[in-house]
């Protein structure tokens, strides 16, 4: 059977402090260059949270170490993931994320997840065209498992930063 997802491709923190989370996984990891994306947002026409309308906004930084990408989140305002993970469990690690290859496996990866029981907690498209989903996933050890599909534009930009570490 062929896997609908990827292995692992990026790690993700949540933190209200980008610049000391970005400092401290540069010291501890080795990670160079962070591109930050300040106040992305997240409109409720192509986002939900918990079932409903989503409209929020995060400030996100990336860098990569070898082709794992490294993801910080900090909420700005609204009601979201990341917010309620902040006030619940402080910073720190968020999710894992795998890749769908094509639209339609990202639909499939979602469908399997679905019959397996997890729940889709929050999910959208953002700018660039990246389909999202996080499910709960606190038996796997984590939070929260991130299925996406990254459009080719989308890969074109990751790349582009992964070629600022070396």
């Amino acid at each position: 059977m062929t896997p609908s997802v990827s292995a692992p491709t990026q790690i993700a923190w949540v933190t209200s402090d980008l610049d000391a989370t970005e400092t401290a996984l540069t010291g501890l990891l080795g990670a160079r260059k962070w591109i930050r994306i300040p106040d992305v947002h997240f409109a409720p026409d192509s986002c939900s949270y918990l079932g409903a309308p989503a409209d929020f906004v995060a400030s996100i930084s990336l860098s990569y170490l070898g082709d794992m990408q490294l993801e910080l989140i900090s909420p700005v305002r609204g009601p979201n993931i990341y917010s309620d993970f902040l006030r619940d469990s402080g910073p720190g690690l968020h999710h894992i994320c795998t890749e769908a290859d094509s639209p339609e496996q990202f639909d499939t990866a979602l469908a399997r997840a679905a019959d397996r029981g997890a729940a889709v907690v929050q999910q959208g498209v953002m700018p660039g065209g990246i389909r999202f989903a996080y499910l709960s996933a606190p038996r796997a050890g984590v939070p929260f498992l991130e299925i996406a599909y990254i459009s080719p534009e989308m890969r074109a930009f990751y790349d582009y930063i992964k070629e600022q570490q070396r």
